[in-house]
């Protein structure tokens, strides 16, 4: 098993990793009866494809001899009304560092081809932009 998710009550879940025991709490969006206090399922799911895309360009990096400590990702999630599902996923990133163009753009293959991102339905539009 990955992970153990129980329901709190009011909307709310507790997730716990199984493995490391590290935990978050999501709770329904203000939009769909929720209090809006935490990551709702929907914005786990955005936030897992802009932490996928920067571990995988991570692991490159180390493999390139390189480094993107401080990079960071802004996420934008839209969602449709009919039916309610996420509609579109917009990550920004902004790297700390100018890479060489060759660099940059083995990188963002790394990132375009990361398993979060092949296992998002071909509808969920992903608009990505790199700030280099």
């Amino acid at each position: 098993m990955t992970s153990k998710i129980t329901y709190l009550g009011d909307l709310r879940t507790e997730n716990v990793h199984l493995k490391s025991g590290s935990s978050f709490i999501t709770d329904a969006p203000t939009d769909n009866q929720g209090k809006g206090e935490a990551f709702s399922p929907t914005d786990t799911v955005a936030t897992g494809l802009a932490n996928c895309m920067l571990t995988m360009m991570g692991i490159k990096a180390n493999q390139l001899n390189i480094s993107i400590k401080g990079a960071v990702a802004h996420v934008t999630k839209t969602m449709s009304a009919d039916p309610r599902r996420i509609s579109k996923i917009k990550v920004v990133f902004d790297f700390p560092e100018t890479l060489d163009t060759k660099t940059q753009k083995i990188l963002e293959h790394t990132a375009n081809t990361c398993p979060v991102h092949y296992s998002l339905h071909p509808d969920i539009e992903k608009e990505v932009t790199f700030n280099w």
